[in-house]
């Protein structure tokens, strides 16, 4: 299985990419939405884990905008923001198990990796 994560935490989202590659995962990172979309011209990815705020542009349009790329790809969205309007955005967008709360349970992320990628 093959992971994108983005995130502008570069420490959490490298962390998590060394977590996922330990577990078995083919996992990479980048840091905004220009990075994600230029490695995501270089790597067929399966799953895209995204925050939902960043600088620039929030991970619902950087969503958007892989999606008219890679119509295949599935998505997992982060946030360190529990407020309930991100929540139902959240849900909205992505369904309620597609959607985590930060600080991010490395067991409970690959949980559903797998189920997502499983569908």
């Amino acid at each position: 299985m093959r992971v994108l994560l983005i995130d502008d935490e570069e420490e959490l989202v490298s962390t998590l990419a060394e977590r996922l590659c330990i577990r078995g995962f083919q996992a990479e990172w980048v840091t905004d939405c220009r990075a994600a979309l230029a490695l995501a011209d270089e790597i067929e990815f399966d799953i895209a884990v995204i925050d939902v705020k960043m600088p620039g542009a929030s991970g619902f349009e950087i969503k958007k905008q892989l999606q008219n790329k890679f119509n295949k790809m599935k998505y997992i969205f982060l946030t360190g923001h529990g407020s309930e309007d991100d929540y139902e955005t959240g849900l909205t967008e992505a369904g309620e198990k597609y959607y985590l709360i930060k600080p991010i349970n490395i067991n409970e992320l690959v949980k559903i990796l797998q189920e997502l990628y499983n569908e």
